[in-house]
C-alpha cells in the first residue's frame, strides 16, 4: 500500500471514529429534549426574510395538514405571491391582509391606528381557535414599533395562547417585552441589498 492510500485510510478511520463519538454525544443531549409545546416565534432585525422564513414554517405545517392563520398587519391589496400559492389550500389556510401599506404611504395616523386594531382583534380570535396549529402576525412589529397597538395586551395575549400552538411574529424592531416572552427570536442581519444598487423589489424575490 502506498503511503498516500495509507494515509487516506488512516484519515478516514478518525473520521469514522471521530462521528462515532460525536452521533452519540448528540443522542445523549436529544434524550434530554423530552417537551413538545407551541413556541411564540420573533423574526426581526434590518435584513431581508423575515417573513420568506416565516412563510417557509407555514408551507411546513402545510405539508403535515396543519391549519394555519395568517393576519397581515401592514400588506394589504399588495399581490404577493405567497397569497396565490395559499389559496390553493382553503381548507388548510386563512389568509386575512388587513393592513393598508406603511404610514409614508396613508400619511394617515388615525387610519393606520385603526387598521392595525382591527388586524390585532382578527389575530386575537385566530390565536383562540382551538383550530389553528400556527399563526403567523406578518409586520405585526411594525405596529407595535410605532405604538399602535398597546404591547401589553400583545405580550398577555401571547403568554396565555394554547399551549400547543405555535405563534410566529415577523418585522423590524421588534419591542423589548416581546422579545422577552419568545421561545425563539432570529435577528436577520442586513450585510447587502440590491435595493441600495438601484434595482426595484421584483416579483418572486419581494413578493
Amino acid at each position: 500500500m502506498s503511503d498516500a492510500a495509507e494515509s487516506e485510510e488512516a484519515l478516514n478511520r478518525r473520521h469514522a471514529e471521530k462521528m462515532v463519538k460525536r452521533k452519540a454525544a448528540r443522542a445523549k443531549i436529544l434524550a434530554t429534549k423530552t417537551e413538545e409545546r407551541g413556541l411564540v416565534i420573533v423574526h426581526t432585525g434590518t435584513g431581508k426574510g423575515k417573513s420568506t422564513a416565516a412563510f417557509g414554517m407555514v408551507m411546513r405545517c402545510l405539508g403535515h395538514g396543519m391549519r394555519v392563520g395568517i393576519v397581515q398587519f401592514i400588506k394589504g391589496a399588495w399581490d404577493t405571491g405567497e397569497r396565490h400559492v395559499l389559496e390553493r389550500f382553503p381548507e388548510l389556510v386563512t389568509c386575512r391582509a388587513m393592513g393598508e401599506g406603511f404610514t409614508w404611504d396613508t400619511q394617515d395616523r388615525a387610519r393606520d391606528i385603526a387598521a392595525a386594531r382591527s388586524a390585532w382583534d382578527a389575530a386575537k380570535a385566530m390565536i383562540a381557535d382551538p383550530g389553528y396549529r400556527l399563526v403567523l402576525l406578518d409586520e405585526l412589529n411594525i405596529v407595535l414599533r410605532y405604538d399602535y397597538l398597546p404591547i401589553a395586551d400583545v405580550v398577555e395575549t401571547l403568554k396565555a395562547k394554547p399551549r400547543d400552538l405555535h405563534v410566529v411574529v415577523t418585522g423590524r424592531n421588534a419591542k423589548p417585552e416581546l422579545l422577552e416572552i419568545a421561545d425563539l427570536v432570529t435577528e436577520m442581519t442586513l450585510v447587502k441589498h440590491p435595493f441600495r444598487s438601484g434595482v426595484k423589489a421584483q416579483a418572486g424575490i419581494e413578493f
